[in-house]
């Protein structure tokens, strides 16, 4: 499995699509807050950019998964913002539905996201459950053929504007055995969204607080099997953990193009900047960093290829992701100097939006978690 002219086509194509369409508007989307994500996912899905690795049965366009690297990449390059609700719409919210659900509910729900003519999103985390999945409390009670679900979700990209969910929750007391993923469409009574959340970055991207009181949705619904809604989240993580360290490689190269540049214009006792050696070799540092990563990434999307389990290609790649972007972008914004800590330039929304990629998705801690187990580096 290796890259073909064929993905460099591909990679050209996305390149220019998103410089033309959605770079111009970022800067709008930010002093706004939000971003129009029915047009924006529209846009994309009539330019065969959207749920390219989905079967073309539901909407998608039938690529092999090295395309949708590609492209998680080229969106990195632009806005984090659009890079991460994009990413929702196609790597965290329809991946378990495409594998678990039954034909009517992808035809109902899965089709239209691939499609661009709905925003998905993923409602997972609460007040007192992030990271810990298992501690979730929102519930759904079986009443005859329906769910009848309430409790808070907490931290939702795309939740204020989604038609429907991805909807974990506990469907009985067998702790990570019971629980259960459901398609919520948002139209439903009893539901409602609390609150947009003020984030310190991503903020064109809306964060939100759910609420479900007495919300009722049909069983037929339920995403896989009764039960096994835990496990299905935890293979759903892998396509989002993965996304999200495409989405860095993509952002971190764009970052240390944009600083070479202004290294070069920028004159300091009489010659470039980057002309200091300390510069040159902090800047060759960290694309070294960057090229190691991406290198890893590739390797995680061909061993995704072969159908082989990427949980620890994916933690890895997303620890590394979410700590070597904290570094690039504090060396952009120290590289910059007083310009750099101004709104008026691009470090400081980098600075801030570079932060959450160690939190979102799993936090370190986690995934250092999850590998000292997976590496057997645990107690007796």
């Amino acid at each position: 499995m290796e890259f073909t002219e064929e993905h460099s086509m591909f990679r050209a194509s996305a390149r220019n699509f998103l410089e033309r369409e959605f770079e111009p508007r970022v800067d709008e989307w930010e002093a706004a807050g939000e971003m129009p994500l029915h047009e924006i996912f529209s846009t994309m899905a009539d330019a065969g950019f959207l749920g390219l690795e989905y079967s073309p049965e539901f909407g998608g366009q039938g690529a092999d998964h090295l395309y949708n690297a590609i492209f998680c990449e080229e969106m990195g390059r632009i806005h984090a913002a659009l890079a991460m609700a994009s990413g929702v719409q196609t790597d965290m919210a329809t991946p378990a539905l495409a594998r678990f659900g039954t034909d009517e509910l992808k035809h109902r729900y899965l089709t239209p996201a691939l499609r661009g003519r709905a925003v998905a999103s993923i409602a997972v985390t609460e007040p007192d459950a992030g990271s810990d999945v298992a501690a979730i409390r929102t519930r759904a009670e079986r009443d005859g053929d329906m769910w009848v679900i309430n409790g808070t979700k907490m931290f939702i990209t795309n939740g204020a504007q989604a038609d429907w969910l991805c909807l974990l929750v506990t469907t009985s007391d067998e702790g990570t055995r019971g629980m259960t993923q459901i398609v919520f469409p948002t139209d439903v009574e009893g539901f409602s969204v609390s609150r947009v959340l003020d984030k310190l970055g991503n903020r064109a991207s809306d964060t939100t607080e759910l609420a479900f009181v007495d919300a009722r949705v049909p069983v037929a619904n339920t995403i896989g099997e009764i039960g096994r809604g835990f496990h299905q989240q935890m293979a759903q993580f892998q396509n989002e953990r993965m996304s999200a360290s495409y989405n860095a490689v993509g952002s971190m190269t764009r970052a240390l193009e944009r600083t070479a540049d202004y290294l070069r214009e920028r004159r300091v006792f009489g010659e470039p900047l980057i002309d200091q050696q300390y510069v040159q070799f902090r800047l060759a540092e960290l694309s070294a960093e960057i090229d190691l990563l991406r290198q890893y990434n590739y390797s995680c999307a061909e061993a995704y290829m072969r159908g082989e389990d990427t949980t620890r290609f994916a933690t890895i790649a997303k620890l590394k992701a979410g700590r070597l972007l904290r570094e690039v972008a504090d060396t952009c914004i120290q590289f910059h100097g007083g310009i750099g800590y101004m709104e008026e330039t691009w470090t400081a929304r980098y600075f801030r939006d570079s932060r959450l990629a160690s939190i979102g998705g799993g936090a370190d801690e986690v995934m250092l978690y999850v590998l000292s187990r997976l590496d057997g580096f645990v107690g007796a």
